[in-house]
């Protein structure tokens, strides 16, 4: 049973946010959509739809990108969810 629940965690598609102090962590991302040092857009599914999370700020940068996983730090004014 508790090997079902790791395979669970480690295979899991769900797309998530994580906020921390100056970073945002998202994983299960479909593409970055648009990048520059004020606005972030990453794009998601959802029930097999398109939506964006539009992260605005100031001093926005990637610090790591992986096929599935995104990091980005500097100073986050708002997020929105389209």
């Amino acid at each position: 049973m508790q090997f079902n629940g790791l395979r669970s965690y480690i295979l899991d598609t769900e797309f998530k946010v994580t906020i921390l102090n100056g970073r945002i962590n998202i994983v299960n991302f479909s593409e970055l959509g648009h990048f520059d040092n004020n606005k972030v857009i990453v794009r998601f599914l959802k029930n097999n739809n398109t939506h964006n999370l539009v992260i605005k700020g100031r001093n926005l940068v990637v610090s790591k990108l992986k096929s599935n996983e995104v990091l980005i730090e500097g100073v986050i004014d708002n997020l929105e969810f389209r």
